[in-house]
C-alpha cells in the first residue's frame, strides 16, 4: 500500500534494498532540505561567497545527516508512531535495529563534529546531548510540556545558525547572535504545528506535549505572540548592521497569513488541515531565512 501511495519510495527501495528502506526513511530527508538552509545561513551571512567547500561540506555531513537524521531516527525508535510524523506520510514500522542505528550516527556526529572549529563541535555536541533527553527515557523531555518546546527552540532555532556561523571559525556578531535568538522563538512558533495533528497519537502514549496542555486554541496564541517577538528580535539585528528594515515585512506577513486563518479555523480544521497548515508554516519559514539572508549579506 505504501509503494503504491508513494512511488518514489519504490525507486529508492530497488536501489538500497527492502531491508535498509526503513532505516533511511526514518531519518526523514525531507525534512534536510529544511535543515541544510536554515544551517548554511549561518555560514553564508559569516563568509558571505567566500564560503569554503570542504570544511562546509563535512559541517553538512555532521550536522544535518547525522545528527539530525540520527536525532529523528531516535525519536521515531521511541514513539513508534502508527499515523503520520513530520516529514514522514505513513511511517513504516521501526525496524528491530533503529535504536542502534540512530545511536550510531550520533556518535559518529559527535566525533566528527571535533574535526572542525571547536566551537561548531561543542554546539553539535550540545545538539547530540539534547537529542538523547528529548528521546530517551527516563528523561524524554519531548513527553514534558514545556520542556519539549525549550529542547526544539534552542537546538533546531537557535543553535542550528550558530553552528553554521562557527563552521567558518569567525567570532560571533551581535547580528547573528540577536537572529539566532529571533530563530529560537520563531520556532516556538512552529513546534505547536507539528504537534496539533498529532494530539491523538500522542496522547494515546500518554505524552503531556505543549498542545495537549495548552489546548490547540491557546497553542496558536503563543505562536503567534512568538513570531511577533522573533521578528522584533530580527529587527534589531537588521538595524545592528545599519540596514533598511523594510524588507522584513514580507516575512512578518507570510506567518500571519499562516496563523490567522488557522486561529480563525481551527476549531473546525481536520487533521488534515492541520498538517497542511504545518508545511504552509515551513513554507513561511523559508521567506524568513530567504529575507534575513538578504537584509543581513555580509
Amino acid at each position: 500500500m505504501t509503494v503504491n501511495r508513494f512511488p518514489v519510495r519504490q525507486f529508492f527501495e530497488k536501489l538500497f534494498g527492502a531491508r535498509a528502506m526503513p532505516y533511511l526513511l526514518h531519518l526523514r530527508p525531507l525534512e534536510w532540505p529544511i535543515m541544510s538552509a536554515h544551517f548554511l545561513l549561518g555560514t553564508l551571512l559569516a563568509a558571505g561567497w567566500g564560503l569554503r567547500a570542504e570544511p562546509s561540506v563535512l559541517g553538512w555531513l555532521v550536522f544535518v545527516a547525522l545528527m539530525n537524521g540520527g536525532t529523528l531516527a531516535l525519536n521515531s525508535a521511541f514513539d513508534k508512531d502508527e499515523g503520520d510524523i513530520g516529514y514522514l506520510k505513513a511511517p513504516p514500522d521501526p525496524p528491530e535495529h533503529l535504536q542502534a542505528f540512530s545511536s550510531t550516527l550520533l556518535v559518529a556526529s559527535a566525533s566528527l563534529g571535533f574535526l572542525l572549529p571547536l566551537p561548531f563541535a561543542l554546539i553539535n555536541l550540545t545538539c547530540v546531548a539534547m537529542s538523547v533527553l528529548y528521546s530517551v527515557p527516563p528523561p524524554r523531555l519531548k513527553a514534558r510540556a514545556g520542556w519539549d518546546l525549550l529542547i526544539n527552540c534552542v537546538g533546531f532555532g537557535l543553535l542550528t545558525p550558530l553552528a553554521g556561523w562557527a563552521l567558518t571559525g569567525l567570532p560571533f556578531s551581535r547580528a547573528i547572535l540577536l537572529a539566532s535568538i529571533g530563530f529560537a522563538f520563531l520556532f516556538a512558533t512552529l513546534y505547536p504545528m507539528t504537534q496539533i495533528y498529532q494530539v491523538v497519537e500522542d496522547s494515546r502514549r500518554g505524552d503531556r506535549t505543549l498542545v495537549i496542555q495548552l489546548g490547540v486554541g491557546r497553542s496558536l496564541m503563543l505562536a503567534l505572540l512568538a513570531t511577533l517577538i522573533a521578528h522584533a528580535c530580527f529587527l534589531a539585528a537588521i538595524l545592528a548592521r545599519g540596514r533598511a528594515s523594510f524588507y522584513l515585512l514580507p516575512s512578518l506577513v507570510a506567518w500571519l497569513a499562516v496563523l490567522i486563518p488557522w486561529l480563525r479555523g481551527w476549531r473546525t480544521w481536520t487533521d488534515h488541515q492541520h498538517e497542511t497548515g504545518m508545511y504552509w508554516g515551513l513554507g513561511a519559514w523559508a521567506i524568513t531565512d530567504l529575507s534575513l539572508l538578504v537584509l543581513l549579506w555580509p
